[in-house]
Parts: C-alpha cells; sequence; structure tokens
C-alpha cells in the first residue's frame, strides 16, 4: 500500500466547494473518481483544507492510499487525463509515509483574495476575483488588518455553521498589497475557521472605503459577535494557495 500526496489546482466555480456532498459535483469527488478509473480501487482523498462553493485553489494538498504499483509521474498523468475537461489539474505526485496527513500533518495553510478595484468591469476575471468600483485604501486596509494578527477569539469573523469546537486562532500573517488596480490580501495561519478569510476581507473593504477605522475594526473583533463585524466577501477572489508541513 503507497499513500501519495498531491498538489492539486482548480477552479472552484463549477463546484459545490471540496467537499464531496450531495446536492452537486465536488473537487473530492472529481478526483476520486478519477484515481478509480485508473486504479480501479475507490478511494477515499483527504485535503488539507474545505474550500467552499466557488472557492479555488493554487495549491491545495490532498493524500490517497492505493495498492497499485506505478510510478509519481504516471499518478498525475494518469489522474489529469481522467480530470478532463474539468477545470483540475494535478501538478505533482509523490509518495509520503504512513504517518503523512494531509490535514493532521499541516503547520501552515495560505490564503489569497483578489480584489480588482476599477470602475470597469471584468472582462476577465468574472468568477475569479471581486470587483470594486469604488476607490479603496489599501494601506489604511493594511494598518487595520494588523489588529487581526495574533492569538485571538474570532467569533466575530466565524460563520453560523462554523463546526470548530473553539474560536480561538492565531493569525500568523494578514496582509494587503495594492499592485496597479488589484489589491491582494494575503492570509496565513494554522487554520482557519470557517468564512474566517472571508468575513475578513468583507470587513477590511469597509476601512478601504472610508467608512470604518482600524479602531472600529478593533471593537468588532473585541465583541465576539459575527453581527458586529462586517459582510462576508464573494468566494470569487478567494484562493487557497499552500500548505506547509
Amino acid at each position: 500500500m503507497t499513500r501519495w500526496k498531491l498538489l492539486v489546482e482548480y477552479d472552484g466555480r463549477p463546484y459545490v466547494g471540496w467537499q464531496r456532498q450531495d446536492n452537486g459535483p465536488s473537487v473530492q469527488q472529481a478526483i476520486e473518481d478519477a484515481i478509480a478509473r485508473f486504479s480501479g480501487t475507490a478511494v477515499t482523498l483527504h485535503a488539507a483544507g474545505r474550500t467552499d462553493a466557488g472557492v479555488h485553489a493554487y495549491g491545495q494538498t490532498a493524500h490517497f492510499d492505493i495498492e497499485k504499483d506505478v510510478t509519481a509521474r504516471a499518478v498525475r498523468d494518469a489522474i489529469n487525463q481522467h480530470l478532463r475537461p474539468q477545470p483540475i489539474a494535478v501538478l505533482t505526485a509523490e509518495p509520503v509515509g504512513p504517518e503523512f496527513h494531509a490535514r493532521l500533518s499541516a503547520r501552515q495553510r495560505g490564503y489569497l483574495y483578489r480584489v480588482v478595484n476599477r470602475r470597469a468591469p471584468l472582462a476577465l476575471g468574472q468568477g475569479r476575483a471581486w470587483h470594486m468600483h469604488r476607490p479603496l485604501d489599501a494601506d489604511a486596509m493594511h494598518a487595520a488588518a494588523q489588529v487581526l494578527v495574533g492569538h485571538h477569539d474570532f467569533t466575530s469573523f466565524r460563520a453560523s455553521q462554523c463546526q470548530a469546537k473553539s474560536p480561538l486562532k492565531t493569525l500568523d500573517r494578514l496582509d494587503v498589497l495594492r499592485d496597479g488596480e488589484e489589491i491582494r490580501i494575503v492570509a496565513r495561519a494554522r487554520s482557519f475557521l470557517h468564512h474566517q478569510v472571508r468575513n475578513m476581507v468583507g470587513t477590511l473593504a469597509l476601512v478601504g472605503e472610508g467608512k470604518w477605522t482600524a479602531d472600529r475594526l478593533r471593537a468588532a473583533l473585541d465583541a465576539r459577535d459575527r453581527s458586529a463585524a462586517g459582510p462576508t466577501a464573494p468566494p470569487d477572489g478567494l484562493y487557497f494557495t499552500d500548505v506547509v508541513y
């Protein structure tokens, strides 16, 4: 039995999310079906993180076990062959020890949120970024974001359906960077609450518009109440970027 570690890229728009569900196609199901077709074995794919409907990935990590004797190149290419024409690609496949677990072994996860800040609508970026036509102050957003860095109770930025046992999380990094008309928000932590990144982005957008200050953001954090924070940003601009093991 060999455990295989996959690095996966996908466009989340056609899917109900990473996790296999009854209400529509999922990324997990697509890859599991592709593995079954090339290996002849039904498998369960374990991922580093469960992305929501419409959320993308540059570097999702997942693992599965099969007995088939095959090379890493063959695993990658066979899965990709059976995934076509779906917008999912296995970038790398490598054998790992049985102690490796895509979710439990992760030490840090990274997310990127893309905001296109311009008057003109998105012709090429629809579904891949949040379009905001009102001018945003990225420097003010970055300064306010530092209020959230560190160990906090993130109840105010947690989805009501979040299943995490505790709202306490340590946010290692939350940077807001402007590159021309694009604003990039980079978040890193060992783990995140459901909708935490999107809720933080939605709140920071209020700061960028000049409607909120860093002090109000701190008050929202301290309130430990979801209604005290800003709206949930759309899934379009969110990307699971990488995992550190």
